[in-house]
């Protein structure tokens, strides 16, 4: 485990890739953990050589708060905006797009396979933290800043004494940005994104994948990031013009690879993704025959 200062880097398995994500632990008077999708075996051992008290998620997606459950004494706290959503696994399917591209059924689908250990944490959940002010942990200020867009809660904890801000998921990963959640949103994504860039911080913690940032780093990585963006759009638009329909262009792999589309889950997501450029390119989806029709 990496140490900056009072935080711990504790990191997932294979670079903390997804299903799994880089958890930090804050060792000072009070113990603070942020996000608990870290290796499980690690998160245990930070317990028991430090004590874990207070579990801090940055929002509700699985991999950042999966293993909740593994510590029944202490407190889990998430974001304002989707602790009401997190309470109930049918407003985290609606939240997913779930609900949106299947219907009820589609929900009832999912909650069949989802893991119980997963349910039992999100359950778990009792508190809420709040945006924008200054928390003290010990000697130790935490700002949890709003940055919407990889999902519409997402808090971002950030030290300013020490320079540091962990981004979770603008995580710089070659997959590129993530918004196709029916929470997600691209311009909050990129606005997020730019505060980020403009932070007083010298240090960058991502949720996933390389971990440490300096801040040019960051920077010229979050233009490179960013710019995925156009990419996708210009893509979608060069398929538009060529007349395929919505179903056919979620059979492409804009997102996802091709040879994956047939995990419902992903499938899901790539449906609610290309939604999402659709509706920035000024074309919707005709719900007779799945045309795109131009609004602009």
């Amino acid at each position: 485990m990496e140490r900056i200062g009072p935080l711990l880097l504790i990191e997932g398995p294979n670079h903390s890739k997804v299903p799994f994500s880089r958890s930090l632990y804050l060792d000072c008077a009070e113990k603070v953990l942020f996000d608990s999708g870290a290796d499980p075996d690690s998160l245990v051992r930070v317990n028991q050589e430090f004590g874990i008290e207070l579990i801090m998620n940055t929002h509700y997606h699985p991999d950042h708060t999966q293993h909740n459950y593994m510590f029944p004494h202490a407190e889990k706290w998430i974001n304002p905006i989707e602790f009401k959503t997190a309470r109930t696994i049918d407003g985290i399917a609606k939240s997913n797009g779930i609900y949106q591209e299947w219907g009820q059924a589609g929900i009832e689908m999912w909650k069949n396979n989802l893991p119980e250990k997963w349910i039992n944490s999100i359950g778990e959940i009792t508190g809420t933290y709040e945006y924008e002010i200054e928390y003290l942990f010990g000697d130790v200020k935490v700002h949890f800043l709003h940055t919407p867009g990889h999902t519409s809660g997402l808090g971002s904890p950030y030290f300013p004494d020490l320079g540091v801000v962990y981004v979770g998921d603008y995580d710089m990963t070659s997959f590129g940005p993530w918004y196709n959640g029916t929470d997600g949103d691209i311009e909050e994504f990129i606005a997020s994104g730019k505060r980020l860039i403009d932070l007083d911080a010298t240090t960058y913690i991502t949720g996933h994948q390389k971990g440490i940032f300096t801040k040019q780093e960051f920077k010229t990585e979050m233009v490179k990031y960013l710019s995925i963006i156009d990419h996708r759009d210009e893509i979608i638009e060069k398929y538009a013009r060529k007349g395929l329909s919505f179903e056919e262009l979620t059979e492409i792999g804009i997102f996802y690879p091709e040879n994956t589309l047939d995990v419902p889950i992903f499938k899901t997501w790539e449906r609610s993704g290309i939604r999402k450029h659709l509706h920035r390119l000024g074309l919707t989806v005709s719900t007779k025959d799945g045309e795109l029709i131009g609004t602009k």
